[in-house]
């Protein structure tokens, strides 16, 4: 969803909090991965220069504070909002004598290719703020970036993180703050008044959409107009793909599976066909912002979406934000019901750089349940988080402490992107042709799947 996120980006940055596809549905990610955010002003403190300390000085003996300052550089994307960052970093340099230089560059591909310049030239700043998944491990993270596989903090950071930023079984990066998921937002209040209770399974969502029809209420609130939507109940499915097909990632990859010759996979272009009945009849003029509005004023009720779209709805309506919830997209077993994650941006340490334990210890803090609570305080989580003991907020959104369960319960797993290197540039437009008809589910995958094989030729992906 790189193109997806950046479309995203450009459509609320003004209205944003944060930061993955959608990087993961986005782009470079969310890139940067994480989750949609309003560009950081240039003239903030975050993006106030200082000179890098060119060794860091010997602890004191008496704590793990430097005697003298020593600055790390943060490589960050300009469209990441940096106030929660911002709020670790200045209670690091509180506590160990470390300042943090934000240095800012572009979203997108344009972001991307800064990236790669700069680990080419050994020009990488001491700490990188990328997206885990796929576009990180394209970074060839074993070749660049410190393995902190034994690193004692990492034992704080969840497993299901870990995977999105490792390499042969090496761990690269520690994760930069809360994860958001691929879900269907909900109008509780419309749901109580119709007396709907949360479905577990495709059929009892397909009844629940019944009932709001029957209401007179839009039941599933389709956005097309910014095509990137279309694509959510695809890709918000694969926690249902990986429960049926295990290995599909790693097949999908290495050209053993595809969309079309996968039941599980199809599925998913399957349940978007099914929808077109329930939808807004505008559903191809729609935008996003339009969606907001009617989930929020409960003229229509679903909205299937990535989880950042919380803080869209606090920044634009905060009076109705508790009024929104969400639960994971329904598969066929209520005992297999669990939900797709977008992972938070990967933080990794340039192993070549000239600070590298200062790094470290920075990176220890900010892996812990006491630095995502001094972040809580400046942007607020759009899911849980991935690093132990790091609870939510009290004024979390309500939304976002319905996703705790499935957490607490072990049942999420990464979205797709995070897991394979193959994502279609083309999956927008043909979740449109297949959302309203123009294509039926079997065409549509098989388009997918023809889209993908370009894609994976380009990449060099063996076995294509």
């Amino acid at each position: 969803m790189a193109q997806s996120r950046n479309k995203l980006i450009y459509a609320v940055a003004g209205a944003l909090l944060t930061a993955s596809v959608l990087s993961a549905c986005g782009s470079s990610n969310d890139n940067s991965g994480s989750s949609p955010e309003a560009s950081a002003d240039s003239s903030s403190p975050a993006a106030t220069s200082s000179s890098s300390a060119s060794a860091p000085p010997s602890a004191s003996a008496s704590s793990e504070r430097y005697e003298k300052p020593v600055t790390l550089k943060l490589l960050i994307d300009n469209q990441t909002s940096t106030a929660g960052i911002q709020a670790v970093a200045d209670e690091i340099e509180k506590r160990y004598n470390i300042k943090t230089e934000f240095d800012l560059r572009p979203g997108g591909g344009e972001g991307d290719n800064l990236v790669k310049t700069k680990l080419a030239t050994g020009e990488m700043d001491d700490l990188n703020f990328y997206n885990a998944g796929s576009l990180f491990k394209a970074l060839q993270p074993e070749k660049y970036f410190l393995d902190l596989s034994n690193e004692p903090f990492m034992q704080n950071v969840l497993d299901s993180f870990k995977p999105t930023v490792s390499v042969d079984g090496k761990i690269y990066a520690a994760p930069s703050g809360s994860s958001q998921a691929g879900a269907w937002l909900y109008n509780k209040k419309v749901y109580a008044e119709l007396g709907l209770s949360v479905p577990k399974t495709w059929e009892e969502l397909k009844a629940n959409n019944e009932k709001i029809k029957a209401a007179g209420k839009t039941a599933v609130i389709g956005s097309y107009k910014d095509s990137w939507t279309s694509q959510l109940v695809l890709l918000a499915d694969y926690y249902n793909v990986q429960a049926d097909a295990p290995t599909f990632a790693d097949d999908f990859t290495n050209n053993k599976a595809k969309f079309a010759s996968t039941p599980a996979a199809l599925k998913g272009f399957q349940k978007l066909a099914e929808l077109k009945p329930y939808m807004n009849k505008d559903y191809l003029s729609t935008t996003y912002d339009q969606a907001l509005k009617m989930l929020v004023d409960g003229t229509g009720v679903h909205y299937p979406m990535l989880t950042f779209a919380l803080s869209n709805i606090f920044a634009t309506y905060p009076d109705k934000i508790d009024d929104i919830g969400v639960f994971a997209q329904p598969g066929d077993s209520a005992d297999k019901n669990g939900l797709t994650v977008w992972m938070p941006a990967a933080i990794s340490i340039y192993k070549e750089g000239k600070n590298v334990e200062a790094a470290k210890k920075w990176v220890n803090f900010f892996a812990s349940a006491e630095a995502m609570k001094i972040m809580a305080t400046k942007a607020k989580p759009e899911g849980p988080y991935v690093v132990k003991g790091a609870e939510l907020p009290e004024d979390a959104y309500a939304g976002v402490k319905e996703m705790v369960p499935y957490f607490d319960e072990g049942k999420t797993a990464p979205a797709l992107e995070f897991l394979s290197p193959l994502k279609g540039p083309n999956l927008p437009q043909i979740t449109v042709e297949a959302g309203a008809g123009m294509k039926s589910p079997e065409d549509s995958a098989k388009a997918y799947d023809k889209d993908v094989e370009k894609q994976a030729k380009q990449l060099g992906i063996a076995g294509w």
